[in-house]
């Protein structure tokens, strides 16, 4: 049997180092075959065969994959310590290179975009496993630029957004928190200070959202001047230069969700926040408080402080899954069998969690910072979800492995779900057990409707930056959206108006945060299947993540009967969380 234990990860089967010998020999011969691809220019005619067609496909993900490759090497390097200059360096450059290699071969996917319907259809009959990303490509066609233009945007970005990005990233990534506790004042990590929001005592919880506050508010109106320039270079760029309809029409379209799916999920979410109103006043009266505060709402119900050890957690974790389907299990053991799994907490490196697919020709990188405590369990089986979701669909190309945002979070939160069922199932410790029922509404507020009051907060903040807001009415408007969002039922404290600000998918990735709550919705809907059909429901779900990114996540979900243009499908996600809160309610408050 395995024994696991926190470490860094190993990057040895990407490159040994930025420096070395082998990543020179890539860097060049990624070179080359980009020159070698520009000189297929003069053949991209509309009556090209289908073979040289699928020939110049083949060369182009022959491409990419070196690419990715070189890439989340420097990605996850700096990740794993975003204070090392050599690696901000390094990274800089890949991204650098990355733009002009994008530059060189766009032409490519220009002239794809451009050819008639009769000829693209004639190509696409042919092309196989590379079908859906063609077609999605030319969704686009509407908003692409002339070749000179989208040139010229690449290069921008490099030093323009991304540049911010990683501003902003090494800026925040630094900050040092200091919070007393047990007589001493301890220096943390934001992971470390987030681990006491969830602590039992008030004032402990109270001090670490005001130091959270505290660290934050004083960049304030620079991090919020980069927000600002954020939201304008995606207007800009987005609604300015490419004509689409909205700025979070883009996500959709990168998603290839209806932007009236997303307005239906977000509606329909604003709809229920009454839903987790009334769970915030039956965990008042748990704690015993007239009203929650803002710090409160992850507060435990019980006295609880089980920990796991790291170990521990893998093992159930794993056990988990291989309870479910034995093949699930081997695939998340390969992520710790090949150090690929980055769980260590240390200064310098990014907060939270990821999971990162290369390419379907190696098992993904996970980023944990694990503490020990159920969450962490829980947040450990979520990343290694998604990992699973990218090994099942190793079988496509590097442009269809990996499914779009929304359906990402599939095999993440049902592997988190999977888990949660293992613990209740086997923990005879009362206040744990209802510690984890109280702890599956915590998370379903916190995926479901923070990540739709976020998604509602962006769609506004980005109007009023256009309309000449500063930080300073961005942050009324956020303080606003809590107050909707919790109505009477928890008090919020002035600072929270700048918790925007330490979100860093609204600087990442703009309109991200709709995919948690798609995710999470769809799974409880794909949950109660299977805990209606049993065996007879694997396959189905198997091939939903085996599908990857092969098929549009309309044409997938409506093969396992969801229709996600119905705002009955997503109401019946929160009439889950409904009857959730009423077992809940159920149970005499002790």
């Amino acid at each position: 049997m395995n024994t696991y234990t926190q470490s860094p990860w190993s990057l040895a089967e990407l490159f040994p180092s930025h420096a070395g010998p082998e990543m020179e020999t890539a860097l060049k011969s990624l070179d080359s075959q980009v020159a070698d691809f520009e000189t297929v220019r003069p053949h991209l005619t509309p009556e090209i065969s289908t073979d040289d067609f699928l020939t110049i496909i083949q060369r182009q993900e022959k491409i990419t994959r070196l690419a990715y490759r070189i890439y989340a090497f420097a990605g996850l390097g700096f990740t794993a310590n975003t204070q090392d200059q050599t690696i901000q360096t390094f990274k800089s450059r890949v991204e650098q290179l990355m733009a002009e290699l994008e530059n060189r071969t766009m032409f490519f996917s220009l002239w794809w975009k451009a050819l008639d319907d009769a000829n693209a259809e004639r190509l696409l009959a042919v092309s196989g496993d590379y079908r859906y990303w063609l077609e999605a490509t030319r969704h686009f066609k509407p908003h692409t630029l002339s070749e000179a233009e989208e040139k010229i945007v690449n290069l921008k970005n490099v030093t323009g957004s991304q540049a911010l990005i990683n501003l902003y990233d090494a800026i925040t990534n630094r900050y040092v928190f200091k919070l007393q506790v047990n007589g001493e004042v301890k220096e943390m990590t934001r992971g470390e200070l987030q681990v006491y929001v969830r602590q039992a005592d008030a004032d402990l919880r109270a001090a670490a959202y005001q130091e959270l506050s505290r660290v934050y508010r004083q960049d304030s109106n620079l991090l919020g001047m980069m927000y600002q320039t954020l939201a304008r270079d995606w207007r800009n760029e987005n609604i300015d230069l490419r004509r689409f309809s909205s700025p979070i029409a883009v996500r959709n379209l990168g998603n290839d969700i209806p932007n009236e799916v997303v307005d239906t999920l977000l509606e329909t979410a604003r709809k229920n926040a009454g839903v987790f109103q009334r769970y915030f006043r039956l965990k008042a009266r748990w704690i015993g408080m007239p009203t929650l505060r803002r710090y409160d709402i992850y507060a435990p119900v019980a006295q609880s402080k089980k920990t796991y050890t790291y170990n521990a957690a893998a093992e159930m974790v794993l056990d988990s899954f291989n309870r479910f389907d034995p093949q699930i299990a081997r695939l998340a053991r390969k992520v710790f069998d090949e150090n690929h799994l980055d769980s260590e907490v240390r200064k310098g490196k990014r907060g939270g969690a990821f999971c990162w697919s290369v390419g379907p020709d190696l098992s993904p990188w996970v980023l944990l910072n694990y503490q020990g405590l159920v969450d962490d369990v829980a947040t450990m089986a979520h990343e290694l979800g998604h990992a699973i979701h990218a090994m099942l669909a190793t079988e496509h190309s590097i442009f269809t492995f990996h499914s779009c945002l929304p359906l990402a979070e599939t095999a993440s939160t049902f592997g988190e779900m999977m888990l949660v069922d293992r613990l209740l199932a086997e923990e005879t410790d009362e206040a744990v057990r209802r510690d984890l029922l109280f702890s599956q509404v915590d998370d379903a507020y916190a995926t479901i409707m923070r990540q739709s009051y976020f998604a509602l907060f962006e769609r506004q903040a980005h109007e009023m930056v256009q309309a000449g807001a500063g930080a300073d009415e961005l942050a009324e408007a956020y303080m606003t959206n809590l107050k909707e969002q919790f109505g009477d039922a928890v008090e919020i404290s002035d600072e929270f108006r700048w918790e925007w600000v330490s979100v860093p998918h609204f600087y990442h990735t703009p309109f991200y945060v709709y995919a948690y709550a798609f995710g999470q919705l769809l799974v409880f809907s794909l949950y109660q299947q299977f805990k209606a059909e049993g065996e007879a429901f694997k396959p189905r779900y198997l091939r939903i993540l085996a599908a990857g990114g092969s098929k549009a996540p309309e044409a997938i979900l409506n093969e396992a009967g969801i229709d996600i243009r119905s705002a009955e499908f997503w109401q019946g996600g929160f009439d889950v969380i409904a009857r959730l809160v009423e077992q809940l309610e159920a149970i005499p408050v002790a």
